[in-house]
């Protein structure tokens, strides 16, 4: 990956509904230049995908809640996280150090959804405890990080060949 993969992928965490033509305009190479780089990082798994953010709140979502899991000493974090991943209102898992194996981000509608999902997420076979933190407001999330994208070339990070 060179300084020109890494000035377009900063520029799609900006804006991913940028045109190859505006990405060539800011990174000064051709539309078809991009294409086929944006091509290469994709098919390499640097770009995983793309997607619309959008406020929860709008959409009925009006309660987030981080909880924390920490599983019995017999489960398996594979078969927990498995199961995690098949509720709906988690929206992102978490491996961690600490007391807790996973921290996850739920999002419901109201605070009896969450008492209801807190109930599903404990009744799952392995987990033992749950500690859930409520957020009581969102001063950003989903911003772009590019940190790192600005380091020399070949930096040995995923390896994607112009």
């Amino acid at each position: 990956m060179d300084r020109l993969d890494r000035k377009i992928i900063a520029e799609l965490r900006r804006n991913g509904r940028a045109t190859y033509a505006e990405l060539g305009r800011i990174v000064g190479l051709s539309a078809s230049s991009v294409h086929e780089r944006v091509g290469k990082l994709e098919a390499a798994g640097v770009i995983t995908g793309y997607h619309a953010m959008v406020d929860p709140r709008t959409v009925g979502l009006g309660v987030t809640a981080l909880v924390g899991i920490q599983p019995t000493d017999t489960a398996s974090d594979e078969d927990v996280a498995d199961a995690l991943a098949e509720l709906p209102e988690v929206e992102s898992c978490y491996g961690v150090a600490g007391e807790e194996a996973f921290v996850v981000k739920v999002r419901v509608p109201t605070v009896d959804e969450l008492e209801h999902t807190l109930g599903r997420l404990r009744r799952i076979d392995g987990v033992a405890r749950t500690h859930t933190t409520v957020v009581l407001s969102t001063r950003f999330e989903g911003r772009p990080n590019n940190t790192g994208l600005d380091l020399p070339e070949d930096t040995g990070r995923g390896g994607v060949a112009s």
